[in-house]
């Protein structure tokens, strides 16, 4: 079975982040429960990264699932555009109620993305509908926000986007803020929004994933949001990835005082079973669409938008999210990380190691600078796997980031496979 299902995947299908004549054949999964994936010749691996962040419950959680099975009995799907339902109402106002008290309204799209498209259509379009004139954009230097064209553009400039460079809009990007770095950082900050040109500032609150898991301090994210606002620049948390528990609280905008203007939701939000985006905003966003003049109408919208299926699962995945049993767990988790930290820490293997909540990033000592090219990768990735576990890293940066069901035992597995690793590697 599993040599047929390789064969007819290889025939037929064209894998995402995959080199086409040097990756092996693709591991075909049949099943997945708790944090396992279950292979077609019978092994069992830990999900150690969540499927790509999204598993937050275990995989095939009872609950969701009923939810989603029940909801396919009632409403399929339709269209959202002068009409509504249940699901995607109860979801709203739910969502509302967790995330920081200046938003307002919800607009629902598919996933991660799509979530930042319209995040920065909704900014540009808020000072156009306006008649002002305020065009440019400000990210981080190490940004991943997405790989439509919008998300692209306000990303680091890499080899993932190099073909597509000449077509992406200008952005002016500044370093992620540190201790060191700050007056300058601050001082090109201040220079860039002095303009009254900017219409947004776009940020990972906290941690850049894709670029490394690379991490910074909240406290300088507040400032430069505080700045922001001040001179009218909209200020957008990308929470795509730090959404939904994954950095200790609930959402990563939690730890600033300076609430971001339009939050981006995805990956966690329904559990890791469906694709869903949102967009959520302030009511003074909002109110620059209502008005009168048909051309002052977002129009924007995918066909499955708030897809009543995907809400419910949604709705499902906040209950299991908002037990205390969960948030014990995900402060659990972080603990676990901790103390895992101290033990490696000093290895001469490690060049640094940083956790947040669930999350916990171990960047290796290579020739090389941290990339997500790095060639360590697939010796890392390759090691594990043979070992049933699932740690996809980002170039040199091993990194841990389980679903919340996760027992200390399971981490033990991860940890002292890692150790084995680290001790006895080529890096060390």
């Amino acid at each position: 079975m599993l040599t047929n299902l390789q064969a007819l995947d290889q025939q037929f299908i064209w894998h995402p982040f995959t080199p086409l004549l040097t990756s092996p054949a693709p591991l075909p999964i049949v099943r997945g429960e708790g944090c396992y994936l279950y292979t077609a010749d019978g092994r069992k691996i830990i999900d150690a990264i969540s499927s790509w962040w999204v598993n937050l419950h275990g995989h095939s959680h009872p609950h969701i699932a009923a939810a989603i099975a029940l909801q396919a009995h009632t409403l399929d799907h339709v269209i959202f555009a002068g009409f509504t339902h249940q699901p995607a109402i109860k979801l709203a106002q739910r969502l509302l109620e967790i995330l920081p008290t200046n938003q307002n309204k919800v607009f629902f799209s598919d996933n991660g993305s799509t979530a930042t498209e319209v995040a920065l259509k909704m900014a540009l379009q808020f000072f156009y509908n306006q008649n002002q004139r305020k065009t440019k954009i400000i990210a981080f230097e190490g940004a991943y926000h997405g790989d439509t064209f919008g998300a692209m553009s306000v990303g680091e400039r890499s080899p993932f986007n190099a073909p597509f460079q000449p077509l992406l809009f200008e952005v002016a990007f500044i370093p992620l803020p540190t201790t060191t770095n700050w007056t300058a950082v601050c001082a090109e900050f201040q220079q860039l929004i002095a303009t009254q040109e900017v219409a947004a500032f776009i940020f990972e609150p906290l941690v850049q994933g894709a670029s490394g898991m690379r991490m910074y301090e909240g406290n300088l994210l507040d400032q430069l949001i505080g700045l922001a606002q001040k001179q009218g620049v909209i200020c957008i948390a990308d929470e795509v990835m730090t959404g939904f528990g994954r950095t200790g609280k609930l959402f990563a905008s939690d730890y600033l005082t300076n609430k971001p203007d339009v939050i981006c939701l995805s990956k966690g939000i329904t559990g890791g079973f469906l694709p869903l985006g949102v967009t959520t905003c302030t009511q003074a966003i909002f109110a620059a669409y209502q008005d009168k003049d048909l051309m002052k109408t977002f129009f924007h919208g995918h066909s499955y938008t708030a897809n009543p299926i995907v809400c419910a699962a949604a709705n499902a995945n906040l209950d299991l999210l908002l037990q205390p049993s969960c948030l014990d767990s995900i402060q659990r988790i972080a603990k676990q990380h901790e103390v895992f930290a101290k033990t490696i820490g000093n290895l001469s293997a490690v060049r640094s190691i940083r956790n947040l909540g669930v999350i916990l990033a171990i960047e290796l000592e290579t020739n090389q600078e941290t990339s997500y090219i790095n060639e360590a990768r697939s010796t890392i990735y390759d090691y594990f796997l043979e070992k049933n576990i699932l740690l996809r890293p980002l170039g040199n940066v091993l990194y841990v980031l389980p679903p919340y069901c996760i027992t200390n035992e399971e981490l033990q597995t991860i940890y002292q496979a890692i150790q084995v690793f680290l001790m006895g590697s080529k890096y060390n």
